[in-house]
């Protein structure tokens, strides 16, 4: 067990007393923050923590070990600063290539100002490559869309986000406010490449509102509905030629987190806490499918190249 890694996911939930927020600051999912905290209570023999379905409160061995447990945790940062330690880091990050060029600079940014010791190294890539990758350990971190099936990966707090329909500026859905599913029918439609689970998923809500595409196209750009011959669903676009409209009802819920393989690093969370952040701050993603759709905005993305 990694002693120093439990001591700072000790003292985060200390400080929130609540495991869903604790978890989220750390950029991780609650359930394998809860069983590393009972790991770290079986490893020092006592209760850290007296839970109920209310309220999260410290034992008196809990609050006795707080003030060591921060010392520690404070020790280890200033000898890894001394020893000039992630001056050659490096963390490798995978981000599908539709979050769009703004989102992703903001990912960038907001976890280099967070550990600017380490250089993060960004590749766009699609979910599946992804899995393919961190499987293999040429990834370290990765933001994917669900439904992702793959033994031994660790997921991150699921983010939900409403795509809305891209279609030609000459098309007359082009001249709606909103676009019911059902209106699309006899259309073409393009699906990102390499999203097998997240194809699935879009198909059947697409037959369930009336629409079965004629055709589907996997591709990385907007050629196609650029031409007049499909249309294709994602985050707001703004390029010469497309309309961009929401769904009305918002039908489609894509599924969004971070992934990794094992246990994560120092740095891995805390580029998931930016992650977090900015996925809900730039890309207009919400916590719960249940939020009303008048409360989730889609931002200007320029996901999908013309």
């Amino acid at each position: 067990m990694d002693l120093v890694r439990h001591l700072r996911y000790f003292t985060v939930v200390a400080e929130e007393l609540h495991f869903g927020n604790a978890a989220i600051r750390l950029g991780m999912a609650q359930p394998p923050l809860s069983q590393r905290i009972r790991r770290l209570e079986e490893e020092l023999g006592v209760r850290l923590f007296d839970r109920s379905s209310r309220h999260v409160r410290l034992t008196e061995p809990g609050r006795l070990l707080l003030a060591e447990a921060r010392e520690i945790v404070a020790r280890v940062d200033r000898l890894r600063d001394l020893a000039g330690r992630g001056e050659n880091t490096v963390l490798r990050v995978g981000v599908p290539p539709d979050l769009g060029s703004s989102v992703i600079a903001a990912l960038i940014a907001g976890f280099r100002e967070r550990m600017p010791e380490v250089r993060p190294a960004p590749s766009e890539m699609w979910s599946a490559d992804q899995v393919a990758a961190l499987t293999g350990g040429t990834l370290d971190m990765g933001v994917v869309r669900h439904p992702v099936t793959a033994p031994g990966l660790s997921f991150g707090p699921v983010l939900v986000q409403r795509p809305g329909v891209v279609v030609a500026e000459t098309d007359p859905l082009a001249a709606l406010s909103s676009v019911h599913l059902a209106d699309l029918a006899g259309q073409q439609l393009v699906l990102f490449p390499r999203e097998p689970g997240l194809h699935e998923e879009t198909l059947a809500e697409c037959r369930r509102h009336g629409f079965v595409p004629d055709e589907v196209h996997e591709a990385q750009t907007l050629g196609l509905v650029l031409a007049g011959t499909a249309v294709a669903f994602g985050p707001r676009v703004d390029l010469p030629g497309l309309s961009w409209r929401p769904l009305l009802g918002n039908p489609l819920a894509w599924r969004v987190s971070t992934a990794w393989r094992g246990e994560a690093g120092d740095a891995a969370v805390a580029f998931g806490t930016v992650a977090v952040r900015v996925l809900r701050e730039k890309a207009g993603m919400t916590d719960d499918e249940a939020v009303p759709a008048r409360r989730v905005r889609a931002r200007p993305a320029s996901g999908f190249l013309a």
